[in-house]
């Protein structure tokens, strides 16, 4: 077996495929918080392919690990040990796999032990943009709001000493202050996370923890620094340590930190840029006016088909998204939910067809070879599901249209957070952003939709059609399981439409 660094990347042969352009020619334009699977799947995998083409050479990532735990303490001894380089695989829905060595990271912080070292790498004049994938709940947003909080703990430390920062807005707030105080340009923040508006939401919470501190640096960003939505996809399940020995088995090479995904993958950008960018529409990004329709098309179909498939899977005691779409009840749940809930309360973006594009995720969820687990999927609904789920739920109950398999989803999510499966199976629910009171509150789930800040926005009120049928629903999902409440409730809402017409 090859250890991956440089100075073996000679030594590769194939399947391995590396790039050929030259890396210590390649300088960080671009200082990425938080250097996750995704990032290296999707956004660092983009910048690879452009830096195969000269006159690119300045559009490098500089990667920053925010968070002080096991998995970043493990890629701060990797990352210099394979100087920052990666093997990136990807499986096709036919069998077809690609290996390929990633160069575009070409740098590695780690702000817990060093973090003036970033905030001198972010106030650098050759830093043109700051990219991150904190996920939804990094937002620091208040649940019922959506307003910054001020209040959280961790901000309240930065805002008292905002010279050593620990998270990604107060890096981001410090560094612009030492630009603007240098008269240097701001850089563009870009946020790549799953977020409705995330250019909005990050621009939101940039301004409000700038101006908690200095109302002069509030209204610099405000008018200088840009803040563009974009929509990222592509599907990239965790890697245990059985996917990482197969895939180093594969490509012949001791890899510590390989990714694997899908072979799709889209990234759509709003162009609004202050300091420059890179030409990704070279390797197939595309600049658009408005993300929005994608974005949301993207979330209420993909990702929210995700959590319509994930919660019922993990309680039925399947363990793979594969796994879970192949079931036939399953499936046509997640079919009828994206066909009937949440097509009919999109607006297509231009150039795609929506059904289509209903029928290519339903095949990227089946591929088989991605291996994406459930848990995975089902961790931190409390900031998913109110992006993904709840705004198709909302705009159906609005209308008064038919609201039965949503109900059913929300009472999965219920039954998920009482931490048992079908087969009598205890587990842990991955809910970071809900406190042990919140999560206890699902036993009672008429009080937890009327009470928990994620349903706020449904504005349920004790008599509501909805919260009835979700509570019955959760009652018979703990009597009769998962499937079997399942098959009633398609063979029901099946049976009125036939009616209907």
């Amino acid at each position: 077996m090859i250890d991956l660094n440089t100075t073996t990347l000679a030594d590769l042969h194939p399947p391995v495929e590396r790039f050929h352009y030259d890396r210590d020619a390649v300088s960080p334009g671009v200082v990425h918080l938080s250097v996750g699977n995704f990032h290296r799947a999707h956004q660092a995998w983009y910048f690879d392919r452009l830096l195969g083409s000269p006159g690119h050479e300045g559009w490098g990532i500089c990667g920053v690990g925010l968070i002080d735990d096991e998995t970043e303490r493990l890629k701060l001894d990797a990352f210099p040990a394979q100087d920052d380089l990666y093997i990136l695989t990807q499986y096709a829905p036919d069998g077809g796999v690609t290996h390929r060595v990633i160069g575009s990271i070409v740098g590695y912080l780690f702000a817990p032990d060093d973090p003036e070292a970033v905030l001198a790498r972010m106030a650098a004049p050759e830093t043109r943009i700051v990219s991150m994938t904190i996920t939804e709940g990094g937002y620091n947003q208040d649940a019922a709001t959506g307003s910054y909080r001020l209040d959280a703990p961790l901000t309240r430390a930065e805002l008292a000493e905002p010279s050593r920062p620990r998270s990604a807005f107060g890096f981001i707030v410090e560094a612009l202050r030492r630009r603007r105080d240098a008269g240097i340009a701001p850089f563009t923040v870009l946020s790549c996370d799953n977020l409705r508006g995330n250019g909005a939401v990050a621009r939101r919470a940039v301004l409000a923890h700038a101006a908690a501190l200095d109302a002069d640096l509030a209204r610099w960003i405000e008018t200088h620094a840009t803040f563009p939505s974009c929509m990222v996809d592509r599907i990239t399940p965790a890697v245990l340590k059985e996917d990482a020995e197969r895939v180093n088995a594969e490509c012949g090479v001791n890899e510590r930190l390989p990714v694997i995904c899908e072979t799709f993958a889209q990234w759509v950008i709003e162009d609004h840029f202050c300091n420059g960018r890179p030409p990704l529409e070279e390797v197939g990004v595309q600049f658009v006016a408005d993300v929005h329709p994608f974005e949301t098309a993207k979330t209420r179909m993909l990702n929210a088909g995700h959590s319509v498939l994930g919660y019922p899977g993990q309680l039925a005691g399947l363990e793979t998204v594969k796994e879970a779409i192949d079931h036939p009840l399953i499936h046509r749940l997640v079919h009828d939910v994206i066909t009937h809930d949440a097509i009919p309360v999109l607006e297509p973006p231009p150039g795609i067809d929506l059904a289509a594009y209903r029928d290519s995720i339903i095949a990227r969820f089946g591929n088989p070879h991605v291996g994406d687990r459930l848990p995975r999927i089902t961790g931190d609904g409390a900031s998913k599901l109110p992006t993904f789920l709840l705004p198709t739920l909302a705009l159906q109950l609005e209308r008064g249209g038919e609201t039965g398999r949503l109900a059913f989803v929300v009472a999965c999510f219920l039954r998920y957070l009482g931490g048992r499966d079908d087969l009598g199976r205890d587990f842990t629910p991955q809910e970071p952003h809900l406190t042990a009171e919140q999560i206890a509150l699902a036993r009672d789930p008429a009080r937890a939709l009327l009470s928990l800040p994620i349903f706020a926005d449904l504005k349920l009120t004790a008599d509501s059609p909805f919260v009835a049928a979700t509570v019955a629903c959760v009652q018979a999902l703990e009597r009769r399981g998962t499937l079997a409440v399942l098959d009633d409730v398609l063979s029901g809402i099946g049976r009125a439409e036939r009616e209907e017409k």
